[in-house]
């Protein structure tokens, strides 16, 4: 089995082209895929297939040739992963699947268009949307933090913490169960520094459903953006999120969101899992 391992800002992937759908990836292999000491290691699985021969971006397959079939570590699905639909986009072109500098990649939250550079690769993603106010709570101390529930095609919770390093994130914290059903990625955010060019500066970590704490969330970073600028009373801006892999920009105007980082390949392989 081929594969490649790539990341972004440290948020990190393990790579499967399948160009025509015929492998079969399962719950099993993903675990022990992502597995960092029986397996290769990383935050998730990026499957690359073509829209047309996967069940869940057919419907797609005339807007977008290459789907990004995204599992979490745990094998769970994943609508969106902004992190690893650009590192698949920077897959597809460093293997010449993709000539062109911008193109469309199928998601199961739709289809997004890359724009991939020498430096960093850029991703208009869908534009978040804020929802109820809720609360996550730290396991170890019991600590509630108020937050606001955003949809980026997939969910998230962001909350305000004023001491960053010092929350624990080696369990989930709790969550509404109600408002998510289906799990939520948890960002805390501090503010930050102003940043010159910049509206607004923050430091977030955050705790993925389905991976654990990662050193950065791509979808995460535009969530936290979104209720940066709110609360800011900005309604369209320039965001510059610093995780603990690296700094992403985040852009968000009336009618999109555009995401910016670097994205690498780090190596690539025979499997014998």
């Amino acid at each position: 089995m081929r594969f490649a391992k790539g990341h972004g800002t440290g948020n990190d992937f393990v790579i499967l082209p399948d160009p025509d759908g015929a492998l079969p990836v399962t719950a099993d292999l993903v675990r022990r895929l992502c597995d960092r000491r029986f397996g290769l290691g990383g935050d998730g699985v990026l499957r690359v297939v073509r829209a047309a021969k996967h069940p869940d971006a057919a419907h797609l397959a005339g807007e977008a040739e290459w789907f990004m079939d995204y599992h979490n570590a745990d094998g769970s699905l994943s609508e969106m992963c902004g992190n690893g639909v650009r590192v698949f986009a920077r897959y597809l072109t460093d293997t010449g699947l993709v000539t062109a500098a911008t193109f469309p990649i199928a998601t199961r939250a739709g289809v997004v268009t890359a724009l991939v550079g020498a430096d960093e690769i850029t991703v208009d993603m869908v534009r978040p949307v804020l929802g109820p106010r809720s609360n996550a709570r730290e396991h170890r101390t019991g600590r509630d933090f108020a937050g606001t529930s955003v949809s980026v095609g997939n969910p998230h919770l962001v909350c305000a913490a004023d001491d960053l390093d010092g929350l624990d994130l080696t369990a989930p914290p709790g969550y509404d169960h109600g408002l998510f059903p289906d799990g939520v990625n948890v960002e805390f955010v501090a503010p930050a520094e102003p940043v010159e060019g910049r509206d607004v500066h923050v430091r977030m970590r955050v705790y993925e459903r389905g991976s654990g704490e990662t050193w950065s969330c791509g979808s995460g970073a535009c969530a936290v953006a979104a209720v940066a600028l709110h609360d800011a009373g900005i309604p369209h801006g320039f965001v510059a999120v610093d995780l603990p892999g690296g700094r992403l920009t985040v852009a968000i105007a009336a009618d999109r969101c555009v995401l910016s980082g670097p994205a690498v390949i780090v190596a690539t392989g025979e499997l014998t899992l």
